[in-house]
């Protein structure tokens, strides 16, 4: 079946997907909206409360599951949050797109977790200005763009966000393996914050998951590229009829 034949997955009406650390509803949108719209699934991507992170996560992702089975995603550890409520809430949800997983089980030795807690002590000492600043001078330019639009908007609360984002315990390798819905995983193969090994263990582990790849380029040339690729990933799982 072609790319261009792929029918709507008959999988749910709504999906909730979760913004990275420090990053927001809007880039969340970029990465998986479109795609998902294609298909005919309503996205609802959610903005992080700053003072709450997973908090605020676990209540989207609870109010929209009173209307039934949901299908879940999220960036970095918005895609951690996503797969422990669906390991949590089997009954709720029909799939899982985790899109650059970041870590798994204990955060303390992860990159994504150690660049968090480095740039949340830079931010108390120095301020969202300066902070910004060096960040832009040391990313790409989508990359320096998404974040100082999110980092501006969660200001003067982000340095708790990225501190409760380091702290976040995602689901271990036992869990993994008890994993019962579908994941769809899409990883860089480039990117040292978000660790290839990372997604291939989960890939490896959750018994239902597929891994499709990219580079850190083509996902500034274009955010939803994470979504198609999720997607693509589930489809390999679920198999669908032709229409």
């Amino acid at each position: 079946m072609s790319h261009s034949e792929s029918p709507v997955p008959p999988i749910a009406g709504t999906a909730v997907v979760l913004p990275g650390t420090g990053s927001d509803a809007c880039f969340a949108e970029k990465a998986f909206g479109a795609e998902l719209r294609r298909r005919s699934i309503i996205p609802i991507a959610v903005d992080p409360d700053p003072r709450g992170v997973v908090a605020s996560y676990l209540t989207a992702l609870d109010e929209a599951a009173e209307n039934g089975p949901i299908l879940v995603g999220g960036v970095s550890i918005g895609a951690a949050v996503a797969l422990r409520w669906a390991y949590d809430n089997p009954d709720r949800v029909v799939g899982v797109l985790a899109a650059l997983p970041a870590w798994t089980g204990d955060p303390r030795e992860a990159p994504a977790a150690a660049s968090a807690r480095w740039t949340a002590s830079e931010l108390r000492a120095h301020g969202l200005d300066t902070v910004t600043a060096a960040m832009t001078a040391s990313s790409p330019p989508w990359l320096a763009r998404e974040l100082t639009r999110s980092w501006s908007a969660q200001w003067p609360d982000l340095p708790s966000a990225l501190d409760e984002a380091a702290h976040y315990r995602a689901l271990d390798v036992d869990e993994l393996r008890a994993v019962t819905v579908p994941v769809g995983i899409a990883a860089a193969v480039d990117d040292a914050v978000h660790p290839l090994a990372v997604a291939r263990q989960w890939s490896r582990e959750i018994p239902h998951a597929e891994l499709a790849t990219v580079t850190l380029e083509q996902v500034g040339d274009d955010p939803s590229v994470l979504g198609r690729l999720c997607l693509a990933a589930l489809d390999r799982i679920v198999p669908v009829p032709n229409r």
